[in-house]
């Protein structure tokens, strides 16, 4: 199973999140890189979880059988 990802870490600077093992970032136990992977809270801010939720629900026919697609909004 794996790891529950923390939302808001206390140092996400210390870890590497490109896998499931959040290793120390001065010890890259799997491979992933030469480099760290940032956390969301690090590139994106404190409200980056929230980010892509304004979907619009669109019905699409696809052979014959209409079924729901989650479409983003059109930003202009």
């Amino acid at each position: 199973m794996a790891k529950r990802f923390p939302i808001h870490p206390t140092h996400p600077e210390r870890n590497c999140w490109g896998c499931d093992q959040y290793c120390p970032a001065n010890s890259l136990n799997c491979g992933n890189g030469s480099e760290r992977t940032q956390h969301p809270v690090e590139l994106f801010g404190d409200d980056w979880q929230n980010w892509g939720l304004d979907f619009v629900a669109v019905t699409a026919e696809t052979s014959g059988s209409a079924e729901q697609i989650q479409v983003p909004p059109v930003i202009s």
